[in-house]
């Protein structure tokens, strides 16, 4: 079955019997099901090679599942990746300007809501500054921020925060525990620290070693 991104409502993101094949026949995912309703930020765990990235590019329709559903709307999706993923000759402005101007958002309303995003995660300061100026958490941060400006309602998080160092990804973790309080978001998020997954998330999923089923 197809994934079905019209089904889940505003805020929401649900798989239902989710099942992914590769064409060289791996085996990634296994009968998944579970959902996250907003207000709800979900972690999911489990070793390297489960399947738990893959879930996340199902979800954001980047794949498309061998049987089973999803159910979202990937128009109203942000997507944090494992890296930052800045355009080194756009400023921080200019960056996290990007996705709107993607969606057509006029250059006025554009300015004013990337500067509200870049004040959220902390960067206000920093518009003018380019990638190669900035601290791998300040680089994660202007992401964050990047994302935030079309307001998704279902936040997906791919261990963004897995190449920094400690005491950074503390920060950051606090800065995300924070924007999901205030911007009640939806929230799938990938990693490997237990630590992490705890002090984040109002659920934790395990995944079992491939192919990836709940466990």
């Amino acid at each position: 079955m197809k994934s079905d991104r019209t089904g889940a409502g505003i805020g929401s993101l649900a798989f239902e019997n989710t099942s992914m094949v590769f064409p060289d026949g791996t085996e990634a995912l296994q009968d998944i099901s579970f959902s996250v309703d907003k207000g709800e930020f979900v972690t999911v765990v489990g070793p390297s090679g489960c399947g738990k990235s893959t879930l996340l590019k199902i979800a954001s329709g980047l794949l498309e599942p061998t049987s089973g559903s999803v159910s979202a709307d990937r128009d109203q999706l942000g997507y944090v990746f494992q890296d930052a993923t800045l355009l080194d000759w756009r400023t921080v402005q200019a960056n996290v300007e990007l996705l709107a101007e993607l969606h057509g958002v006029g250059s006025q309303e554009r300015k004013q809501i990337a500067a509200e995003a870049i004040d959220l995660v902390g960067l206000s300061g920093f518009e003018s500054h380019y990638p190669k100026a900035l601290s791998g958490g300040m680089k994660m941060r202007c992401s964050l921020a990047r994302s935030l400006t079309l307001k998704p309602p279902v936040f997906l998080f791919d261990e963004p925060f897995s190449a920094v160092d400690e005491i950074t990804r503390e920060h950051l973790n606090d800065e995300t525990q924070r924007l999901f309080r205030t911007e009640e978001f939806a929230g799938l998020f990938i990693t490997h620290s237990i630590s992490e997954a705890v002090f984040l998330s109002t659920r934790v999923l395990v995944m079992s070693a491939r192919p990836g089923r709940i466990v």
